[in-house]
């Protein structure tokens, strides 16, 4: 017999699936609305596999029976890392076809293999974190003082949204390992 707190977990499990797949939908919908908006299969493939990643990735820390903290510093790293590799396909941060690009892919590497270092174990992950946001922050600066850099304010101002966000990710997992959630 399942207890009220798997039954809630259950629901809000349900509710995440549920967002996954109209987060999917959407591109389908406005392809019936607006003009010049054409996606292929490939790309409903791309996001499909992003957002299922995702929810995947955050199924897995769920089940580990952690805490709320650890838990919204999962959450945060795969908002944050969904949004990179999303924009990244999507346009190019950096702007479509230029080579900067791949070192955001670089970025969402180095954080799976900060993570898999740490094992899961929420004080490596907030140092993993913590060295993902500089990284982000160092890679917004050398990008937007490159000559060839057209945007600079939109790199710098995407780039600290997201060095926030890895930043998050970093200070709940620290208080996940303090035992404060």
């Amino acid at each position: 017999m399942m207890n009220q707190v798997q039954a809630v977990g259950g629901g809000w499990r349900v509710a995440r699936w549920a967002v996954g797949a109209g987060l999917l939908l959407l591109p389908l919908a406005m392809m019936q609305v607006v003009d010049g908006w054409n996606w292929g299969p490939g790309a409903f493939l791309v996001l499909g596999i992003l957002i299922g990643g995702a929810l995947l990735l955050y199924e897995h820390a769920a089940r580990k029976g952690v805490g709320m903290a650890y838990r919204g510093g999962v959450a945060a790293a795969m908002l944050v890392a969904f949004l990179i590799m999303w924009m990244n396909v999507a346009v190019g941060i950096v702007g479509e076809d230029n080579p900067a690009n791949f070192s955001f892919f670089m970025l969402i590497f180095a954080a799976a293999v900060g993570s898999y270092a740490a094992r899961g174990e929420a004080a490596g992950m907030a140092r993993a974190m913590l060295g993902v946001a500089v990284v982000q922050l160092l890679l917004a600066i050398a990008i937007a003082t490159a000559p060839s850099t057209v945007g600079a304010a939109r790199v710098l101002t995407l780039c600290g949204v997201f060095a926030g966000l890895w930043l998050l990710s970093a200070a709940l997992f620290h208080r996940a390992g303090r035992g404060a959630g």
